[in-house]
């Protein structure tokens, strides 16, 4: 491995990379001098690292603890259960109070209720597409999925169709008459919108082809207009908190077909996006770091591109521009032209040597996630951009991996240190507490009380939390296959309870309360039908795969009143905590599941952790589309790989299945991910010679030491099977050369 040199500073010695990319591209212009920085930097390893390892030596001992229980009391009550948690301090007293008093939030966060995107900022292209995302056509996600079906000779095909155009266009019109009622017509027969009174009472006209004219049934969803010489170019509308642009020009192969010449319909979509350090990346060294962090710099800055080639152009990705608009009274009206964004950085159990301390110690990632994350910013607080992000003059941090209200509060110490190094206001920085872990959800109600000045944002993460509910109880006994799981009373309860608790917190009006990913990102038709259910659960976000599927999401928003839903469901009885601590066990797996079944479910998980592993190991891929057992095409990241190899590992240890049976899978999925990935460049195959693999040994230590990892977590094997992966790979090239 090549050996970089190190700079040393208040007892800190820097990776040379890291050092440098401070030095002369995040720090310049923040005000922030950069011997400053890595001072800050020392004292909060020094003040905060004993704390960060007490609370992970804390994880391990309430497991050990939690293990020995099950393994001597399995045929316990749950009213026992709660007894003995609450004895080793895994259930906390609730607290008294946990009133949010969030401030400066921006209305993203705190009003308006659409689809959040979640993106590796490791990635430029995929990073400016997520920040972009803000408005998405309605006709292109229409057009480009199953959502119009390939019927009645709607195919794609690789030109235009217009029978299946038509269908979008009449699709869209559906949609408008919804939302966007007139008074007396379809959309479908409008011919012309038109303007009247236009300096300073502008009012929106609808005229068919009889010349009748109607207008808006609620008038006040007229927002604002565009011109495009004279002529009337876009109408701005607006809907639950939601905005939907009509685009016209009657010179448009799409628009000479319509009467009106409506050539598109626009709404906003992704209102709001997390950039993902963490789950999403395969950030291992300092190199991956350096990535990162110049991405997001260069996203707070304004000034990231991508360039690309795509369909023999080259072309460049930049930030969109913010939206003008004329508003109904003459007034300019400017919309953000980007999303939102949040930056997700690591979790707690997470270290780096991108900084060691004077003896070589890796120091803990979060802290240098949270300060050059800060850093970065600062260009978006001072306005420097080409555009800002928060209006409000806030930093908005999601925390993953959170287990108990002592690592929220010490996450809340940590963001307190930052902002005294940079020379933030107090609360400047918001956080964001992904319910992902039991332990938070069963003290959720203490984590809020915790973080009540900074809390923006708290969502169920059903993925990791399936993972570490199969770890948390792994000596409980066998768990029931993966879609079993899912439909066992723990899961609908815990999602109930995040609503509830966030509500009783007070976070309707003020902050997210989010939903999971949808991880089928060509299955849009069933998105569009399955997911309505989280805006009729009371989240005001849910996460999505792409821009197209925020802009179908969007969709739902306009379909749900959230904060009508809210207002109603703070009323109900809360969730039942027995029902989340009841984790899901076979009572008699011998009898529940046949020899096929058993080998079917082992199929399943088992190609699905090689078809991840092996892009995030071989090429650094942290997210993406793997096709399953059956050749649907599934977001993975780590959460995915932490339920399959949690869940073969506790099949193995109850004997469910044997380590024979387990290496003949194995064995068979390689040839199987290997057939799925014919064709890749550069792929290299899992089956011709597995002893050797990286990525084939990483998947069989995530199942076979799966009882002993820490919670389950995958990036203690994936994190050093990449390095030894990369390091290889700088061998052979000094070979080569």
């Amino acid at each position: 491995m090549q050996m970089f040199p190190r700079v040393p500073r208040h007892g800190l010695k820097i990776d040379q990379r890291l050092f440098a990319l401070i030095e002369d591209e995040i720090a310049p212009g923040t005000g922030v001098d950069p011997d400053a920085f890595w001072r800050s930097l020392a004292h909060i390893v020094e003040t905060l690292a004993p704390e960060n390892r007490r609370l992970l030596t804390q994880r391990n001992e309430m497991q050990r603890r939690i293990d020995a229980w099950h393994r001597e009391e399995k045929a316990r009550s749950i009213a026992e259960q709660r007894e003995f948690l609450q004895e080793i301090g895994y259930l906390e007293p609730p607290a008294a109070a946990c009133a949010l008093a969030t401030t400066r939030v921006d209305r993203e966060i705190a009003a308006v209720a659409g689809p959040q995107l979640v993106v590796p900022v490791d990635n430029a292209r995929y990073a400016l597409n997520a920040a972009n995302a803000r408005w998405g056509s309605l006709y292109d996600a229409l057009y480009g999925t199953d959502v119009i079906p390939e019927t009645e000779g709607r195919t794609k095909g690789d030109a235009y169709n217009p029978v299946r155009g038509e269908a979008v266009v009449a699709w869209a019109a559906q949609f408008l008459d919804r939302v966007f009622p007139l008074r007396h017509r379809s959309h479908r027969e409008i011919h012309t919108y038109r303007l009247t009174g236009r300096d300073d009472s502008a009012r929106l006209e609808a005229v068919d082809a009889a010349g009748r004219v109607t207008t808006l049934q609620e008038e006040g969803q007229f927002r604002g207009y565009a011109l495009a010489d004279e002529r009337l170019a876009t109408l701005l509308l607006r809907h639950h908190n939601l905005h939907v642009e009509l685009h016209f020009d009657p010179e448009h192969p799409v628009g000479q077909s319509h009467p009106a010449g409506l050539k598109d319909v626009v709404l906003e979509s992704a209102i709001t996006t997390i950039q993902d350090m963490e789950d999403s990346v395969a950030a291992v060294d300092t190199d991956d770091k350096v990535r990162v962090y110049r991405n997001w710099t260069g996203i707070m800055r304004g000034t990231l591109e991508a360039e690309f080639e795509k369909n023999g152009r080259t072309m460049t990705r930049r930030l969109r521009p913010d939206r003008s608009y004329t508003a109904p009274d003459g007034s300019e009206l400017t919309l953000p032209g980007r999303s939102l964004l949040l930056v997700r950085n690591v979790g707690l159990h997470m270290y780096t040597d991108a900084v060691t301390t004077e003896t070589g110690q890796a120091i803990p990632e979060g802290f240098l996630d949270a300060l050059v994350a800060g850093l970065a910013a600062l260009h978006d607080l001072r306005g420097d951009g080409a555009g800002r992000n928060s209006r409000a003059g806030s930093v908005y941090i999601v925390k993953p991996k959170l287990h108990g209200s002592a690592e929220v509060a010490a996450t809340v110490a940590l963001f307190a240190e930052v902002e005294q190094a940079l020379g933030l206001e107090t609360n400047t920085l918001k956080l964001g507490v992904m319910d992902e872990e039991r332990r938070t959800t069963v003290n959720l109600r203490n984590a809020i009380a915790e973080a009540s000045a900074r809390l923006v944002f708290i969502n169920t993460g059903f993925l990791d939390r399936t993972g570490d509910e199969i770890h948390t109880a792994m000596q409980a006994g066998p768990m029931h296959p993966k879609a079993r799981i899912r439909e066992q009373p723990w899961l609908s309860a815990y999602e109930d309870w995040n609503v509830d608790i966030g509500l009783q917190a007070g976070l309707a009006g003020q902050a997210q309360i989010g939903k999971g990913m949808w991880t089928m990102p060509d299955e849009m038709a069933g998105m569009l039908r399955t997911k309505l259910s989280h805006p009729e659960a009371g989240a005001t976000t849910a996460w999505v795969p792409s821009p197209t599927a925020a802009t179908l999401h969007a969709l739902h928003y306009h379909r749900v009143d959230v904060s009508r839903i809210q207002a109603e469901l703070a009323h109900r009885p809360p969730a039942s905590l027995d029902s989340i601590l009841t984790p899901p066990l076979m009572a008699h797996q011998a009898q529940t599941l046949s020899a096929e079944e058993i080998q079917a479910e082992l199929d399943n998980n088992i190609q699905g952790i090689l078809g991840y592993v092996v892009h995030w190991i071989n090429e650094g891929v942290g997210c993406s589309k793997v096709p399953d057992i059956e050749g649907v095409g599934l977001m993975e990241d780590r959460a995915t790989l932490r339920i399959s190899s949690q869940h073969v590992a506790n099949w193995l240890h109850h004997g469910v299945t044997d380590a024979a049976q387990v290496h003949a899978t194995f064995r068979r999925m390689a040839a199987v991910v290997d057939a799925q990935n014919e064709g890749r460049p550069a792929y290299e195959p899992l089956s011709v010679n597995p002893e050797d693999s990286q990525a084939y040994q990483a998947a069989l230590e995530l199942v076979f030491q799966g009882t002993a990892l820490p919670n389950g977590y995958t990036e203690p094997v994936l994190h050093a099977r990449r390095r030894a992966r990369k390091n290889l790979r700088e061998l052979q090239a000094l070979g080569e050369s």
